[in-house]
């Protein structure tokens, strides 16, 4: 019987093809860098849509493959040697699924390194710190009187995105060649629009984010795996 039938998570949701890899997302900014990355490499897999409802990320079902209680995570019933593996955490996933495709991780031990450290950028950095900032610039934090928090989040995004925007000069990509460390920094990049953030953080100022963007969004992959699982 396959990996996938005996898992808890196969109860709340079930696998229709459980000999592909089956992804549990929703599409934010963390979770659309899986399904663009699968759609990037082409491997078969199966989309299973978890909300950010506790009812769902804090099921016994869903904890049972993330205890973290957070998407994306991934059931790969061909893992190494042949055995089932399960990742959670976004970076990881695309590190595990670049190194078991070998595509978008580089083709030396330099390029790898290079590519894992802005992975680990937007991991440790860009992703948490734009996080914060459309959590107090639209959502809840905003009715909270104190500026500081605000100003905090505003003014280190604003740091990142010069960062990001100095490593482009002259450049298509964030380490050289299209790589993971894209699919991981351009969604968060993507966000400030959601976020309504894009002016008060001078986004239109960085021509050569603006310009990466838009890159990323061109290609066929991006423009499928955005919507994957799709919005309820």
């Amino acid at each position: 019987m396959p990996f996938i039938i005996d898992h808890p998570i196969n109860a709340k949701w079930p696998a229709e093809t459980p000999d592909v890899l089956q992804l549990y997302s929703f599409p934010t900014p963390n979770g659309v860098k899986v399904s663009i990355m699968l759609e990037e490499i082409g491997l078969p897999y199966e989309a299973h849509l978890v909300t950010l409802a506790d009812a769902d990320v804090k099921s016994p079902e869903f904890l049972s493959l993330n205890p973290n209680n957070k998407i994306p995570a991934i059931i790969d019933p061909n893992g190494p040697d042949g055995e089932p593996v399960t990742v959670f955490e976004s970076g990881a996933i695309l590190i595990y699924l670049a190194e078991k495709t070998g595509k978008l991780i580089g083709k030396t031990a330099a390029e790898k390194a290079t590519i894992i450290q802005w992975l680990m950028f937007q991991m440790g950095g860009l992703g948490p710190m734009l996080g914060q900032l459309g959590y107090f610039y639209k959502f809840a934090g905003s009715e909270i009187e104190d500026p500081r928090p605000r100003e905090r989040y505003i003014n280190e995004a604003k740091r990142l995105l010069a960062v990001v925007d100095k490593q482009l000069e002259g450049q298509e990509w964030i380490a050289g060649d299209y790589s993971i460390a894209d699919i991981a920094i351009a969604p968060w990049l993507s966000a400030l629009a959601f976020y309504e953030a894009e002016e008060i953080v001078g986004l239109n100022d960085l021509a050569n984010v603006v310009a990466y963007i838009e890159r990323f969004h061109a290609r066929p992959a991006v423009q499928k795996g955005i919507n994957i699982p799709p919005r309820p």
